[in-house]
């Protein structure tokens, strides 16, 4: 029976969907296109064809986030690699290669992105059943998607003419209009998809052979890599020095053993906010909608909303609306969004990188309020959890609890608050707040002191590894 290793791929940033996706938070941990994650969704497709739970190439800042959601459908014993540092898909792909083989066997791996919507999961399965003969005679196989549009977003793959898989003749990159109406015209071209199906073996050969610099570099990183339950951290220097390339650079336009087989399964890579709106159910004035929306006389339009938001009068808008942002764009000017996340990081405002609400392995925080002196924060905590020891030297709290229990220590002291209950944690006390009850704790901290920002930590002990 053929072992099949899926490899999810978790590292993009997904600066094009601004400003729901940032960089803490991006859009493979959003449910963009229906009721769970992308992530999730990613998992739910390929689990039928596991062998085993999957391998995930995430960066280390969203370790909790990937394992919390996995937990959350059923996913045990994940194997999490942290990569510390982007290095694009060809070195992801490398450590999750060696981390499939770190038991002694050699599995094919099923390479999926984590932040793609196909909306024929049943023809997605049938396609890798119809591609695994191939990949396991030793060739690597790629899934073009049957172009739909002369879309100029994705790179194209053309195929040699043939039934199921077939030979590559080349890789082309993103095209112009014409040149991309010109492969709809011609035929045999497809788009490039990014997932992949190749044993785990023959892709280090051919890295090895192709970009020896890359193996090495990464093969360095695991072998040093040190481990923390289900989390693999490569270690940060040796996959530092490692070159940043693509696989399709590195290995698949290089090789003589590249395989592709068309697809026709609904796939969309939710690039934009314009894609999102393609993906999306429409109303019968083509507009796509998510919260609480009500449109008037407008067409072809997407709102995300958390508040209420009205469109009237408008025609191919995109209106996103969150706690601390709001985007208004045409939605042929879409990809521009990009250039405002660029523009947010070199002016250092922190709206390109965290929500309001941030996300933390014990729970999240949001800042519902902040003045001269003073910052008001709505906290929760999961069942069990428990947040660092720690103390700050610029700020008091006062902690009042809305819902659950909490367990309290400051300083020298241990005790509980129930909901209506409250206390006050003096500049410079070591103190921890934790859950030790079986529902959500939820409280409101009210910060006050000359300087309130996140680094104002000293941590003595922490069970995430932070301290």
């Amino acid at each position: 029976m053929t072992h099949l290793q899926p490899v999810l791929l978790s590292g993009g940033s997904g600066t094009r969907l601004w400003p729901l996706s940032r960089d803490a938070y991006p859009k493979q941990f959003l449910p963009l296109a229906g009721e769970e994650t992308m992530l999730q969704d990613t998992w739910r497709r390929v689990a039928p064809l596991a062998s085993t739970a999957p391998i995930v190439v995430a960066n280390e800042e969203h370790r909790f986030l990937a394992a919390e959601q996995l937990r959350l459908v059923g996913v045990e014993h994940a194997r999490i690699v942290l990569e510390p540092a982007g290095r694009n898909t060809a070195p992801a792909i490398a450590a999750a290669a060696l981390q499939a083989q770190a038991d002694g066997g050699d599995p094919l791996l099923l390479v999926l992105p984590s932040d793609h919507v196909v909306r024929d999961a049943k023809g997605f399965r049938a396609a890798v059943r119809a591609a695994i003969p191939a990949a396991e005679a030793g060739v690597l196989v790629t899934f073009g998607v049957v172009p739909s549009a002369p879309e100029t977003g994705f790179g194209y793959i053309q195929s040699a003419a043939g039934e199921g898989v077939r030979d590559v003749l080349r890789f082309v990159e993103k095209p112009d209009a014409a040149t991309a109406q010109s492969y709809l015209d011609a035929g045999g071209y497809y788009w490039n998809s990014g997932m992949f199906l190749f044993r785990a073996s023959r892709y280090l050969a051919e890295l090895e052979r192709f970009r020896p610099d890359i193996a090495a570099a990464v093969r360095q990183a695991f072998v040093a890599a040190t481990r923390d339950g289900d989390f693999i951290r490569l270690d940060r220097d040796a996959f530092a020095a490692s070159p940043s390339d693509s696989i399709d650079y590195a290995v698949m336009e290089k090789t003589a053993d590249a395989r592709v087989l068309p697809v026709d399964i609904g796939w969309n890579d939710v690039g934009s906010w314009s894609a999102l709106w393609e993906v999306s159910e429409q109303d019968g004035d083509g507009n796509a909608s998510h919260g609480d929306v009500i449109a008037i006389d407008s067409r072809n339009s997407y709102a995300y909303a958390r508040r209420l938001v009205a469109l009237v009068g408008v025609d191919d808008l995109v209106v996103v609306e969150t706690d601390d942002a709001v985007l208004v764009a045409r939605k042929d000017k879409v990809q521009q969004v990009k250039d405002v996340v660029a523009r947010l990081k070199s002016d250092q405002r922190s709206h390109a990188v965290l929500h309001r609400e941030v996300h933390r392995p014990w729970g999240s925080y949001d800042s519902i309020d902040q003045g001269d002196g003073f910052q008001v924060k709505r906290i929760k905590v999961k069942p069990g959890a428990r947040l660092s020891l720690q103390s700050h030297r610029h700020r008091a709290e006062h902690w009042i609890v809305v819902r659950g229990t909490a367990r309290v220590t400051r300083d020298n002291d241990v005790f509980e608050l129930h909901a209506n209950q409250s206390t006050y944690i003096p500049l410079g006390a070591k103190h921890r707040l934790e859950n030790p009850g079986s529902e959500m704790l939820e409280l409101i901290e009210v910060q006050s002191g000359s300087y309130l920002g996140e680094d104002d930590i000293v941590r003595y002990e922490d069970v995430y590894g932070r301290s």
